[in-house]
């Protein structure tokens, strides 16, 4: 299969990328500006980086205008915001929204036409699980992340028809850079609250994309991937 993967130089997407290119798929991963990152990863994998700022329409079209009808996008790519509502300001608000939704839009908009001209198709949205219960002084990443949960539903519906699935994965604590700037105290009290005790790794949210790409009667299903910390 061709499987295309967002912010795949880092985190839960290299993960993915090893994951999938090591079952013999070809893939192709974008990511944003960590050049040594995306090479390191391609060294290791033989999948291929292609720098792409997903906010940008145009980049995304070029990024995949010679890779072939793609089988399955995941769309993993996301920025984070953490503090008061009052200290993000217009820019920076609307850079979260244009990575986090404008961006997953770009890309399905990029494949859909293959998928539709296959009639088959599956897509695989990550969220959080922020945008399921929303997280205090997380409101922007909150909002964008349940715009995604909107969008995989709706989108789900409209392409079932189409044989194209459309699923999302919401992720709990992660360890990735992500939270690597979260107080040790903080994540010490996620942990105490999450009743599987533990953080959870890249590996876990990949298992779930796993289980979505080969699921051929699943679509519009948000797939939890927390430890139990929300239900």
């Amino acid at each position: 299969m061709n499987i295309l993967i967002t912010g795949g130089s880092r985190g839960i997407g290299a993960q993915a990328v090893r994951h999938f290119a090591g079952q013999g798929h070809r893939v192709r991963f974008l990511y944003e500006k960590n050049h040594a990152a995306a090479q390191s990863v391609a060294n290791e994998t033989g999948a291929e980086a292609v720098c792409c700022d997903v906010a940008d329409k145009a980049a995304v079209d070029r990024a995949i205008r010679d890779f072939g009808p793609v089988d399955v996008l995941i769309n993993n790519a996301g920025i984070a915001h953490y503090g008061l509502i009052s200290q993000i300001g217009k820019e920076q608000w609307d850079r979260l929204f244009a990575v986090n939704v404008h961006g997953m839009y770009h890309c399905i908009d990029a494949v859909l036409p293959g998928m539709l001209r296959k009639q088959a198709g599956c897509i695989v949205n990550v969220s959080s699980m922020w945008g399921q219960v929303g997280a205090s002084c997380e409101v922007c990443y909150s909002a964008t992340k349940g715009a995604v949960l909107a969008l995989t539903k709706a989108l789900a519906k409209e392409l079932g028809p189409s044989h194209i699935r459309v699923n999302a994965i919401a992720p709990g604590v992660i360890l990735t850079d992500m939270v690597a700037n979260v107080s040790p105290e903080t994540m010490d009290w996620l942990k105490e609250e999450t009743p599987l005790e533990r953080h959870g790794t890249p590996e876990d949210v990949v298992q779930a994309m796993d289980y979505l790409v080969r699921a051929e009667f699943v679509t519009g299903q948000v797939i939890p991937v927390n430890g139990g910390m929300v239900i």
